[in-house]
């Protein structure tokens, strides 16, 4: 499997949005709300905008947007 890296809360934002389709909805505070509209529905993550967020909090995020981690190591 993939190992996923640190990254900070904007580099996830900028790999959501341009890789998988995502947009920023609109932010509260430190965090920004992304949403992916399909056929099935919408799919939204919380992002926050940590200088570097913990892979724990990065796989939560992934399992928020849909997304594998195997797939989203790929873009990074």
């Amino acid at each position: 499997m993939a190992k996923l890296k640190k990254l900070s809360g904007h580099e996830v934002i900028k790999i959501l949005c341009n890789k998988f389709g995502f947009v920023a909805k609109r932010q509260k505070g430190s965090h920004v709300i992304l949403i992916k509209e399909n056929e099935s529905g919408k799919t939204g993550c919380v992002i926050p905008l940590h200088k570097e967020l913990k892979i724990g909090t990065l796989k939560g995020i992934l399992e928020q947007a849909k997304i594998s981690e195997k797939e989203f190591a790929k873009h990074q």
